[in-house]
């Protein structure tokens, strides 16, 4: 299909494909008819498209199956959600839902850029004109995060090459985007998301377009040290070279998959990288979580490895920002992002993790403590805050709501908003599910406590954003609310995109694990089974080995040969082992390095004390001579004769 543009007198835009049946008259009429029964009419008509787009996009069957044609479903239900009322809920709903589980193909590059220009076209010119916040501009908001991150996936796997104009036509948005930021502010599950997308467009457009006109003047220095603060690695898909934090979250996660018994040594080469989630190039950082969450979904291992990442991060930042005169704002700006990200990853172990164990060490933590098992009660400033004990979800509640003031650090709010926030939405996906009342009732009675105690208006805004974006979407086109209708299946987490992210990552960063990486969407001939099933017999007739008397060889293998998964942890052995030789190189050098200057210093301290304690002799001996150094004897003292008990004690001084 061809990506034509036209734009109308109210602002919005469509992109017409073959055997479509959604029109921009049809969707000028829906929005401005005012007689009822031509409404109903038009509303009828709309509802039918509703669920023809269901069934193209394939909700039910994770975006695969004959009848499913992703490119043309997602332009048709952003036309649809162009109308007002429900069908413009039910229209955003759908493509959330399918954005999220839908596979990684090279043929939805098109489409993911018409997506992407009309949500930021929403934005700029539709949601920035409201006073107020409306819950369609959190929707928006989500779908533009899964669209950009998508892009970025395609990105790395170099696919978007051919695409410099449609990165041109995104780049007048995208600069009005960066100047319009600052309302959400106090909104993170908003500003998050726009910070995303911001920073994704910023990368992709820099690596393929010769220029960038989006970015500010005052940040032109950070973007041109990108590269410098990321360490060189051996695999530089697309000109971006990724992080090795990122790589090794990758390789923990392919470990997990085949069930690899190097589990353990990747995660403690790992371990060796957390200092890397300290780095401003915060996307690989975010990147890095994602796909360690959802390995963190399926093993224990994992889940206290990621946890123990994220506490060193949280430890090392509030440090920082307590010691004011090495503290700097611009150092820290970015830090908020890592910790919302987190406390949104930590929220989704807690309802989708495999087992039990891992769902509740991802709320309670693995230590069996007090502070984890009592009712969390607001403390009186007099008591004594806690330390942060873990990164489970109540004891980093308690650890923020100790901290949180006005003056307090950014992170500090952002973590303790990001924790109400997905708690409430956690609480509204469990509430049909009767085998998981004692943890809905736990998170139940955390909320309430929050909403007595709890005095600080941000944080109350929170909860009430998070409802009004469950149960009371408004829309922002119009002056009227509307409540979403019943058959409509809203997606509170993003369930599959980082399961979809991990899964291309691993293909991406170790291609003998698996050859075939984004494929093609075209479908294949049809052929008679019957022939199909002959040529694959004479295939698998061609492998066999036949030998003769003279050619069977002498000595046959003891041993059957390796299957796949023998032959994919070998090459992962490989190279995990080859990284970690150099890795131990670096480190026994900066261990030498380390050593030269403590001992330095040790000698440069030693000296000081030395002459401290020589200023502090002449101060009070008025001497300059060194401790248990004779004086120089004067001729005067030579010649006078001496008696015979001090010459006693003349020559013992001598000898």
């Amino acid at each position: 299909y061809l990506l034509r543009k036209k734009v109308f007198d109210n602002g919005n835009f469509f992109q017409f494909l073959p055997q479509s049946k959604i029109s921009a008259n049809f969707i000028l009429k829906f929005n401005q008819t005012q007689d009822p029964a031509e409404e109903n009419k038009l509303l009828e008509h709309a509802r039918k498209n509703i669920l023809r787009c269901k069934r193209k996009l394939g909700l039910k069957t994770l975006g695969s199956g004959k009848h499913v044609h992703l490119p043309a479903a997602w332009v048709e239900v952003m036309y649809l959600s162009q109308c007002k009322g429900e069908i413009q809920e039910e229209a955003l709903n759908m493509l959330h839902a399918s954005l999220d589980h839908a596979s990684f193909d090279c043929d939805h590059l098109p489409a993911l850029f018409f997506l992407a220009e009309s949500v930021l076209h929403r934005f700029c010119c539709d949601a920035f004109v409201k006073v107020f916040l409306y819950s369609v501009e959190i929707k928006l908001a989500k779908i533009g995060y899964l669209i950009f991150l998508r892009l970025f996936i395609f990105f790395l796997h170099g696919h978007l090459e051919s695409f410099k104009q449609h990165l041109l036509r995104l780049q007048p948005y995208l600069y009005a985007l960066s100047f319009s930021e600052k309302p959400y502010h106090k909104y993170p599950s908003i500003y998050s998301n726009v910070q995303f997308i911001l920073k994704t467009s910023e990368i992709i457009c820099k690596r393929e377009l010769s220029e960038s006109i989006f970015i500010h003047e005052e940040n032109e220095e950070e973007y041109k040290n990108i590269d410098s603060d990321v360490e060189h690695l051996p695999f530089n898909p697309g000109g971006y070279e990724v992080s090795h934090l990122l790589w090794h979250c990758v390789a923990v996660w392919s470990c997990v998959q085949n069930n690899s018994p190097q589990l353990n040594n990747v995660l403690e080469h790992l371990i060796f990288h957390k200092k890397q989630l300290q780095k401003k190039c915060w996307l690989d950082s975010a990147l890095a979580l994602f796909v360690l969450g959802e390995a963190a979904k399926l093993n224990m291992a994992c889940l206290r490895a990621l946890m123990e990442i994220v506490k060193d991060f949280l430890s090392s930042i509030m440090s920082l920002h307590s010691q004011k005169e090495n503290c700097k704002v611009d150092d820290l700006s970015w830090t908020w992002i890592i910790i919302y990200t987190y406390t949104t990853i930590v929220a989704e172990i807690c309802l989708y993790a495999a087992t039990s164990d891992l769902r509740k060490t991802a709320l309670v933590g693995f230590c069996d403590c007090n502070s984890s098992r009592k009712n969390i009660v607001f403390m009186e400033k007099s008591e004594k805050e806690p330390e942060l004990q873990e990164t489970n979800i109540l004891s980093l509640f308690e650890y923020f709501s100790s901290k949180i003031s006005d003056d307090c650090h950014q992170v500090v709010f952002v973590g303790y908003y990001g924790l109400v926030y997905n708690m409430v939405k956690m609480l509204w996906e469990l509430r049909d599910d009767e085998e998981q009342d004692g943890f809905r009732n736990m998170i139940w009675k955390t909320l309430q406590i929050t909403k007595e105690y709890e005095k600080d208006e941000r944080i109350q805004n929170a909860i009430n954003i998070a409802q009004a974006e469950l149960n009371n979407p408004i829309n922002p086109f119009t002056r009227y609310s509307t409540k979403v209708s019943l058959n409509v299946e809203e997606e509170v987490f993003s369930k599959y995109i980082g399961w979809r992210i991990a899964n291309t990552l691993s293909k991406l960063l170790f291609p003998s694990l698996d050859a075939h990486v984004l494929p093609s969407e075209k479908r294949v001939v049809k052929q008679d089974k019957k022939k199909y099933f002959c040529k694959k017999q004479e295939s698998m007739k061609k492998r066999f080995l036949r030998f003769t008397v003279r050619e069977r060889p002498s000595e046959l293998p003891m041993f059957p040969y390796p299957d796949f998964f023998t032959k994919a942890d070998k090459n992962l052995t490989k190279i995990v082992d080859y990284h970690w030789q150099i890795e131990m190189n670096l480190r026994r050098k900066e261990e030498a390095m380390n050593e030269a200057k403590k001992r330095k210093d040790k000698d440069l301290e030693e000296k000081k004390h030395f002459e401290e304690i020589m200023k502090r002799r002449e101060e009070k001996l008025h001497k300059q001579t060194k401790p248990y150094e004779l004086p120089q004897m004067t001729e005067s003292f030579r010649k006078k004769p001496l008696n015979g008990f001090f010459k006693m004690k003349f020559v013992q001084c001598i000898f």
